[in-house]
């Protein structure tokens, strides 16, 4: 059953129920009622009936006394006259059968009669004749039908007397049989009229009818009225449910319905607002990702990949300023990396951002850094307690590398602390964002792990694992990268290939261990004696090559002195006592010598493989001229394009660049 059914049913079973019920209980009132007043006014014509009766015995017998206390010759005048005066219907000196006597009630029922004995011994009776009139005297005295009965033992209710009823006919009723007795000679039946209650009850049942009719209307106007909203409202809500979030309910009540409407559309409007919010936070949140995960792919560029993290942890969790400082392996201290929204003295540029730095353990920022542990709390507008970005809240989070399965369970060290201040429009940073942040702060330790683990693959593929020198591989980019930075500006490059003498008997006497050993000191020297501008790669074995940009013959002839010089005035100790095997003597030092030579970019070559080539020649001359020592490059007369590390010189023909008389 729907709820309109409900309802309409509901609605009726209240309101017919009472109805119904009262119209039972007047029916039952009505007929109660007219039953007692039919007994009542039953036993009221009885006992009028009764007193009636009664008053006609004693009437005919004061008769019958009057006349028979009078002489004998004056009773029959007497009697004429009680007669004509209608106190008796006859008076005689004998009773006739069909008279009743008042104190003997027996015999007909003709006549009533009451006598008397005069002083003679005389008997004088006076009768009074049953007749149609003396019976509806007796039903007009006591407002009820009279029914004479034929005898004793007649039934009242069958059998009447035509001569007693006369004109008034039969009427039911209620009857009573009077008793006949002493003062009540006759048998009587009283009838009372009932009223007849069936026109009541048609009444009521028209307007039961009429009241049922009305509840209906009413009932399905009333149902009809409160389920109309609820059907809208649900139609609504499936048109929600189907995404159309825009729907709205029509306010035109002012009851609860109403209210429920009202609050329906406030349900959709909110909705609707916490959609679009969602989806624009959505979008927002797909550009940071595509944006982090372009800048993740170039794995390159450590200090744009911080920079993306930290915007996309402001724009995530809506904070004011942010700082994304990393350890720094030499010193072991933070340094700031990047920084958004800072003050004070945080507000640097951002090539000044690496002056800042935090110790370990000290402060928010150190303590994170040092355990590990994420912080989030409040502070005073000064900041923090070792000159920290002043804020009113923050939340830092350590920048932990992604955990290696192969290490132990302990969690990797800190790589740095990503921290943000002053979360806008709320007073603490809560759970959410530094979940957030973690999120942030894991990306940001892959991203540099990655970085690191890149740069440290790129490293030791272009740097000599023995030396620390940078590789042939990086001396041919190198070589070819400076070539042509000296033909675009005009500038002059010296090449230096150096060669360690007698390095094969270093090995054959003291072993490779010692040989190693000399390697690297003589490496550390070449970098002692260099500008920092200079680059210094090992081409392979004990030969080395030394670029030095912008510098001419004799700029490149002082600096293979100076490392020719330093590289022979101090030995280079080995770990241990080793024995010589030409002296047999015990050595914890060996003296070593170097030849170098000297080529010129472009007086000793149009190309990066002619000059090094020329540079190698020089070389060769060295040795020859007794080792120790270094000898300048021939120049070249005409200059032939490099077919091998790539042509970057000046072309068969082509402009010479101008010399330098620039030297170190």
């Amino acid at each position: 059953m729907t709820l309109r059914g409900r309802l309409t049913t509901a609605f009726l079973a209240v309101v017919l129920g009472p109805v119904l019920l009262g119209a039972l209980f007047v029916g039952v009132t009505v007929a109660t009622v007219n039953s007692d007043r039919a007994d009542e006014r039953l036993d009221h014509a009885a006992t009028t009936v009764r007193t009636a009766i009664g008053a006609v015995c004693r009437q005919l017998q004061a008769t019958a006394d009057a006349v028979a206390v009078l002489s004998a010759g004056d009773r029959a005048a007497a009697a004429r006259q009680l007669v004509a005066r209608g106190l008796a219907s006859e008076i005689t000196g004998q009773t006739d059968p069909g008279w009743r006597d008042c104190s003997d009630p027996s015999g007909g029922v003709d006549a009533i009669s009451a006598g008397s004995t005069a002083a003679d011994g005389t008997r004088v009776v006076a009768a009074l004749r049953l007749d149609a009139g003396f019976v509806d005297r007796l039903a007009a005295s006591s407002g009820a039908d009279v029914l004479l009965l034929a005898h004793d033992g007649a039934d009242a209710t069958a059998v009447r007397s035509a001569q007693a009823l006369g004109p008034r006919g039969a009427s039911t009723g209620t009857v009573r049989r009077l008793p006949t007795g002493p003062g009540q000679p006759l048998p009587l039946a009283v009838t009372v009229t009932e009223d007849d209650p069936r026109g009541l009850y048609a009444l009521m049942t028209m307007g039961v009818l009429a009241v049922a009719a009305g509840a209906v209307l009413v009932a399905r106007w009333l149902a009809r009225s409160t389920t109309r909203p609820l059907a809208e409202l649900a139609r609504a809500a499936d048109r929600v449910a189907g995404g159309e979030l825009n729907t709205r309910v029509p306010l035109t009540r002012d009851d609860e319905l109403g209210r429920l409407a009202g609050a329906f559309n406030r349900m959709t409007r909110e909705l609707q607002a916490y959609v679009q919010a969602l989806t624009a936070s959505r979008d927002q949140l797909r550009g940071h990702l595509a944006i982090l995960g372009d800048t993740l792919s170039s794995t390159h560029d450590l200090h744009r990949i911080l920079q993306v993290i930290l915007q996309t942890a402001l724009s995530a969790t809506g904070a004011r300023a942010g700082l994304v400082l990393l350890i720094d392996p030499k010193d072991g201290r933070l340094v700031a990396r990047c920084a958004e929204g800072l003050t004070g003295r945080w507000d640097v540029p951002e090539q000044e951002l690496p002056r800042l730095r935090v110790p370990l353990g000290q402060g928010v920022l150190g303590a994170v850094a040092a355990t590990g542990e994420p912080r989030r709390g409040a502070c005073g507008p000064d900041g923090g307690t070792v000159d920290e970005p002043a804020c009113l809240t923050y939340v830092a989070v350590p920048i932990c590398p992604p955990a290696n399965p192969d290490e132990s369970d302990l969690p990797p060290a800190p790589l740095g602390v990503l921290a943000l201040y002053d979360r806008l429009g709320s007073d603490e940073f809560d759970d959410d964002d530094l979940f957030t942040l973690r999120t942030f702060a894991g990306q940001a330790g892959v991203a540099v792990h990655n970085v690191r683990v890149h740069e440290e693959a790129q490293r030791l593929s272009l740097t000599d694992p023995l030396t620390g020198l940078w590789n042939y591989r990086c001396l041919r980019d190198s070589l070819r990268r400076e070539i042509e930075r000296a033909n675009r500006f005009g500038r002059m490059l010296t090449v230096l290939v150096l060669d360690l003498d007698h390095f094969k008997d270093v090995n054959d006497t003291y072993g490779h261990a010692a040989g190693d050993a000399v390697l690297g000191e003589f490496a550390r020297r070449l970098r002692v004696g260099l500008r920092e501008v200079d680059a210094a790669f090992r081409q392979g074995g004990e030969e080395f090559v030394v670029l030095l940009p912008e510098t001419d013959a004799y700029g490149g002839a002082i600096v293979a002195e100076r490392l020719g010089a330093a590289i022979r005035d101090i030995p280079v100790p080995i770990d241990g006592r080793r024995v010589d095997a030409a002296t047999g003597r015990m050595v914890d030092r060996i003296p070593i010598s170097v030849s170098i030579g000297v080529a010129v970019y472009p007086e000793h070559g149009a190309g990066a493989q002619q000059v090094l080539d020329a540079a190698d020649d020089a070389l060769y001359a060295a040795k020859h001229a007794g080792r120790d020592t270094y000898r300048l490059a021939e120049v070249v007369s005409q200059p032939v394009p490099d077919g091998n590390l790539g042509q970057a010189g000046t072309p068969l023909g082509g402009p010479q660049p101008p010399r330098q008389s620039r030297g170190r």
